[in-house]
């Protein structure tokens, strides 16, 4: 379903266009219509399948940008994830003129308190400095009409329950719409919803549907340093006719455009730095044949609807199953077959695992070409260019340049110029890559991959430690690289998600659970 058949505004239609985004994911076809009736929502689907635009756009559809109030609240898990969510909702709502304020630990609180003066219309931020600024009476949530609970499941596991519910009590009861996102539905989801939310519908995108059999999908297993030139060296031998990869990061995203075109690709790359003006103009160069390919994050290419796509190239593994989906679904379309190849490191292969386990399809070895065959592959398709300029070239017009070259070379000799000018051996171009560190093994846990935040795993920077929004006893937050060992960090009546309130905090907290036990409208894209 295009956007445009899903009753938004002119305004936010111009921004989702300005973006490039064409259709909608399935959580967004099925969640923002209810969005946009009022009603609460429970939307149970893993990140990387559009979750932000599926909450935003109701949420940005409702607000009054002449109140200069805070009208609508995201709560977020961790500090990357805020930043990605704030990001994403300030593009959506730019042609409205909506402004949106991110708030999270281990930042100058004070500067946040002089943002938040500034009376934006939608705060993201994290529960520890949320409840933070709350305490400090900087922050004041009665005129919020929507209320979003990102990521929810994940909230639960780092240990804000309480938090959350502290900050549900300081919002509207009545006049609030509350839409959670959450990939699993523990019990205690379920208790938010019955607790806070008024008869909320629930979305379910289930994970099943998410195969693409029509796809043919590989794996290189290689070092991070030799994937460059494994995936040029696959270009030369698989002549793909037009190409999405996918990198982790933006400064990846930068380089691999950067490398691929001085090896001689037409090659250009998007990513949420880049202007509104520039991301569609490249994206108009793709879609119009100007460029064989496009290098893209994973938020840049969400909900991009471009046909013709033969090859999808993950540069790295992404950052969760779901977003895998998603990425090789970019080929494969309208019943024609396609073709993904992902490059894994050795101690990634756990997670490549947990994506053919979702997809229920696992992916084949491929062993990259050799220099000598990715020459073979050049110098097929460097013959068959030839020979379409030789079809096309009026040999009447260059009489005397030729005579004058037959004079001093050969016919062998001139052809292998020729061809050399339509091939390039991978050493006499060499190109750099920045290294970054592979994801952290998960041997031994069952858990999955968690949701993505920013350009990495979330709370990672480049494979690093678990940077979570919590704070100390004291009030502060910590942001840094601590691991999980925090689990008993604030009180000892904390237990992961499940943990009972402490006392004082039992004030307006369950009274806000409006009596009666809604019923649950379960709709799946069955």
């Amino acid at each position: 379903m295009k956007f445009t058949e899903l009753g938004l505004s002119p305004e936010l239609l111009k921004s989702i266009e300005a973006m490039g985004f064409e259709e909608a994911t399935p959580i967004q076809e099925q969640t923002i219509p209810l969005g946009l009736q009022g009603l609460d929502v429970i939307g149970q689907a893993q990140t990387g399948t559009g979750k932000t635009a599926a909450f935003g756009l109701p949420m940005l559809e409702k607000i009054n940008r002449n109140n200069r109030a805070i009208q609508g609240l995201v709560i977020a898990p961790t500090r990357e994830l805020a930043i990605q969510t704030q990001e994403e909702l300030y593009r959506l709502g730019r042609e409205k003129r909506i402004t949106t304020q991110v708030v999270y630990g281990g930042a100058d609180i004070s500067r946040q308190i002089r943002a938040i003066k500034n009376n934006p219309h939608i705060i993201v931020g994290t529960p520890g400095r949320l409840l933070d600024l709350i305490r400090r009476k900087a922050l004041k949530l009665q005129n919020v009409e929507t209320l979003v609970l990102d990521e929810a499941d994940e909230m639960l596991n780092m240990g804000f329950l309480e938090d959350i519910e502290a900050i549900i009590s300081e919002t509207p009861t009545e006049s609030r719409q509350t839409l959670l996102f959450s990939a699993t539905m523990p019990p205690a989801i379920k208790r938010i919803g019955v607790q806070f939310m008024k008869s909320p519908e629930h979305v379910q995108i289930k994970a099943s549907e998410m195969t693409a059999n029509l796809i043919d999908q590989y794996f290189v297993k290689c070092k991070d340093f030799e994937k460059f030139d494994n995936m040029t060296r696959l270009f030369d031998v698989q002549n793909p006719k037009l190409t999405i990869i996918f990198g982790r990061t933006k400064r990846r995203v930068d380089e691999l455009a950067k490398g691929l075109e001085l090896r001689g690709y037409r090659a250009e790359g998007i990513h949420g730095d880049l202007t509104q003006k520039k991301r569609m103009s490249v994206l108009n160069d793709f879609k119009n044949g100007n460029l064989d390919i496009l290098v893209a994050t994973d938020v840049a290419a969400r909900g991009l609807d471009i046909s013709g796509v033969t090859h999808v190239y993950n540069y790295d593994i992404p950052q969760d199953p779901e977003s895998y989906v998603h990425r090789i679904g970019r080929t494969g379309r309208a019943g024609k077959e396609g073709m993904s190849v992902t490059f894994v490191t050795p101690n990634e292969m756990d997670y490549l695992r947990t994506i053919e386990r979702l997809t229920r399809k696992p992916m084949s070895p491929l062993r990259p070409p050799s220099d000598e065959e990715a020459m073979v592959g050049q110098l097929k398709n460097a013959i068959d260019t030839i020979e379409g300029i030789v079809k096309d070239t009026e040999a009447d017009k260059y009489e005397r340049a030729i005579k004058h070259l037959l004079e001093k070379y050969t016919a062998e000799e001139l052809a292998a110029a020729f061809l050399k000018s339509q091939t390039k051996e991978a050493s006499e171009v060499p190109v750099n890559i920045t290294p970054e560190r592979p994801l952290p093994s998960r041997k031994g846990g069952k858990g999955g991959y968690r949701g993505k935040s920013g350009g990495g795993y979330k709370g990672k920077s480049g494979g690093g430690s678990r940077s979570g929004d919590r704070r100390h006893s004291g009030g502060g937050e910590r942001s840094g690289g601590g691991n999980r060992s925090w689990s008993k960090d604030r009180d000892n009546n904390r237990s992961g998600g499940g943990g009972k309130r402490r006392d004082d905090r039992n004030k307006g907290g369950n009274a806000k659970s409006g009596g009666s036990k809604p019923s649950f409208k379960i709709r799946s894209n069955d």
